[in-house]
């Protein structure tokens, strides 16, 4: 605490009438003195006494308390700063500079953690500023004495004006790093977001080598969903095309990687992962319908319903007792095209449907065996039988039957019953789930079925059962395609709205996409994305067990993680994310890949180290520029406003003087009596001498 003096005026008149007044008293004066009237300096006197009383001068005193100045000692977090020695060259000066500053009297230092947001793509870039304004927001202005910044240089919201940062101190860069840095770097230019499954896709990138660009050839690998590695060459410094096809809908993650450079930095911008979602343009179902029934236009409706779905549908319309003869080529309007489609065009469709369909001389062996084979292949078939599955007419009884998981027993169930999903059904992403399978009393609320064919299920998975827990639908691999069986033709009572009806719609579209290789239906599957800062691993499977995962982080450090079990079949866990780039997770049997941060991450964009985006911050705030990378930190001290503030091995802050006044007193010059005194004295001394 410390006390200050000083006087202030506090006129009982407007200053105007003062001067006015004391204008008339001078130009009175003059005209006395002019006259050489006596005692004129007496009469002056008493004038000016009163002019000195009108005017009121008092003394104040002020009771202050000095304030300390604020340094803020500013720390880039990004990741640009864990490359190379940078994290711990950082770590020194800060320790360092700490030091120092609590030798200087009368500083408070504020240390200021930024750019972090970086590792997490929550920022495009090193956004060191925003916290910088952040920090300044809750400090006078007045009492910030400057800004010592421990960074790489590499910062993206550096304000082009000190104005624009509202300062007047000096703003230093204590710089990491090494001069003359070289590196490498791969960057997409040019990605599709989608794509359509089976067409040829392309996408651009390049290789340049900083600082030069370089020169020559390198060798690029190129994977995808992290299958087999193709290795392309490319110029450097020149941009280059890549194709690719998408074999799946839903995302796809496309990894480019180059080998390291001469002048090698970091390897965390030789690589980078590109998503395309892919999509399907057209689904081709072949629906072949046997004898007429009531649930034929369930089926019809449900697949026109999907405008992505082309549906080419033959009904058999022949009845089962009719033996008049007639040529099968002549009971249609139409001619089957049996050969163009089940032999010619048969690749085409994604999906082949039989729906009550019986042997009845109409499709011979060999196409029944090319539809066996289609699947054998990859492609989907799905049996909705009926009675006639349980007789020697039944499709079992043909080569389509190798690949059919149900063999029919001969026996048919006529009788009421609730399907309901079995307890592997209950994982399955087909029927877990599911609208209505489990009710109050844990039985399914929806309305009951009254036919059901009984097999034998000699492979695949059971996931809904019916009578007696026979199986109702039966899911299967078979070689690289998929079966999907129906056990029954009174799923159209669901549709119906019988006894509250079912999610037959719902069934029926899970079904058919799983046929077709839906992503989100796959029941062993191991997922991973990235949101809110946060890696979610997510694991899909038939089996209560759930393996721990590895998570191999982008700069080639592994982790295990232990996945919690969740409902219908997944398995979840989560980890922080802290760096940016490719993370890989793998249990064992499956891999799934996760990109963390934008394609081409402007952090990443340059990771030399250089003191030119603050070039101009630095500059107009006559701030310094120091490297850290000896281990020797400048020397620091307090200087006047007006003077230097950086010089050869030293930096300054500003010394600002900033005060509190805790109190006041005021008190006048001139008290009233001496006032009166001496204007009374003056006018009588002047009488006086004019009397002589």
């Amino acid at each position: 605490m410390i006390g200050h003096l000083s006087i202030d005026w506090v006129p009982h008149v407007p200053w105007p009438l003062l001067a006015a007044l004391g204008g008339v008293a001078m130009a009175l004066a003059a005209f006395a003195l002019w006259r050489q009237a006596p005692g004129v300096w007496w009469r002056a006197l008493a004038v000016a006494t009163l002019l000195l009383a009108l005017a009121n001068p008092t003394l104040i005193e002020e009771d202050r308390e000095v304030l300390s100045d604020v340094a803020l000692l500013v720390v880039d977090r990004s990741p640009s700063q864990i490359i190379a020695d940078r994290s711990a060259q950082t770590e020194r000066a800060v320790s360092g500079l700490l030091e120092r500053l609590e030798d200087l009297p009368g500083l408070e230092t504020r240390v200021v953690d930024a750019g972090a947001d970086a590792l997490t793509g929550k920022q495009e870039g090193t956004q060191l500023f925003a916290a910088v304004r952040s920090a300044l927001a809750n400090l006078p202005r007045g009492r910030v004495g400057g800004l010592l910044i421990v960074s790489d240089g590499q910062i993206h919201d550096a304000p082009e004006t000190l104005d624009q940062l509202g300062l007047d101190a000096p703003v230093h860069l204590l710089l990491t790093g090494s001069e003359n840095e070289g590196d490498r770097r791969l960057s997409v230019t040019r990605a599709p977001s989608f794509g359509i499954v089976g067409r040829s896709l392309s996408l651009n990138f390049r290789v340049d080598d900083l600082p030069d660009g370089g020169g020559g050839t390198v060798q690029v690998t190129m994977r995808q969903d992290g299958g087999e590695a193709r290795v392309i060459t490319v110029p450097i410094g020149r941009e280059h095309e890549a194709e690719f096809e998408l074999v799946r809908r839903g995302p796809s993650v496309i990894e480019l990687e180059v080998e390291p450079g001469p002048r090698e930095l970091t390897e965390l911008n030789n690589r980078v992962a590109v998503e395309v979602n892919g999509v399907r343009d057209r689904l081709r179902v072949l629906l072949v319908s046997g004898e007429p029934h009531s649930g034929e236009r369930a089926w019809r409706n449900i697949l026109k319903s999907d405008p992505a779905v082309d549906l080419v549908h033959f009904t058999i319309l022949r009845p089962p007792e009719k033996q008049d003869g007639t040529p099968i080529r002549e009971l249609s309007l139409i001619a089957f095209p049996t050969r163009e489609l089940f032999e010619v065009k048969l690749d085409e469709f994604d999906l082949i449907i039989f729906d009550r369909y019986r042997r009845r001389g109409v499709l011979p062996s060999i196409y029944l065996d090319n539809i066996a084979r289609y699947v054998e292949q990859g492609g989907a078939l799905l049996e909705a039988v009926g009675p006639t599955f349980a007789t020697p007419l039944s499709l079992y009884r043909t080569p389509l039957g190798r690949v059919l998981p149900g063999e029919p027993s001969g026996f048919v169930y006529e009788q009421g019953y609730r399907p309901a999903v079995t307890e592997i059904g209950e994982r399955h992403p087909v029927t877990a789930e599911l609208s209505g399978a489990t009710g109050d009393e844990g039985e399914p609320t929806w309305g009951r079925w009254f036919r059901q064919v009984d097999v034998d299920a000699a492979s695949g998975v059971t996931v809904m059962d019916g009578v007696e827990g026979r199986p109702l639908l039966i899911l299967d691999r078979v070689g690289e395609g998929r079966v999907a069986q129906v056990l029954s033709d009174h799923m159209w009572l669901w549709s119906r709205g019988f006894e509250g009806g079912g999610p037959q719609a719902d069934l029926l579209r899970r079904v058919a996409h799983w046929l077709m290789k839906e992503p989100d239906l796959e029941e062993e599957d191991l997922r991973a994305r990235v949101e809110g800062g946060t890696l979610e691993v997510v694991r899909r499977s038939l089996s209560p067990e759930h393996p721990r995962v590895e998570v191999t982080r982008p700069d080639g450090q592994i982790e295990e993680l232990t996945l919690e079990p969740g409902q219908a079949g997944r398995a979840i866990g989560q980890l922080p994310v802290e760096q940016s780039g490719i993370y890989r997770i793998h249990d064992g049997v499956r891999g799934a890949l996760a990109a963390v941060g934008p394609l081409n991450p402007l952090e990443f964009t340059d990771l030399r180290s250089t003191a030119e985006p603050l070039a101009a911050l630095t500059e107009a705030s006559h701030g310094g520029v120091a490297r850290v990378t000896e281990g020797k930190l400048p020397e620091l001290r307090k200087v006047k406003p007006g003077r230097d503030r950086h010089g050869r091995g030293w930096l300054g802050l500003q010394a600002n003087g900033a005060y509190l006044v805790t109190g006041i007193s005021q008190a006048p010059v001139l008290p009233a009596v001496l006032v009166l005194l001496l204007a009374l004295g003056a006018a009588v001394a002047g009488w006086m001498r004019e009397g002589s």
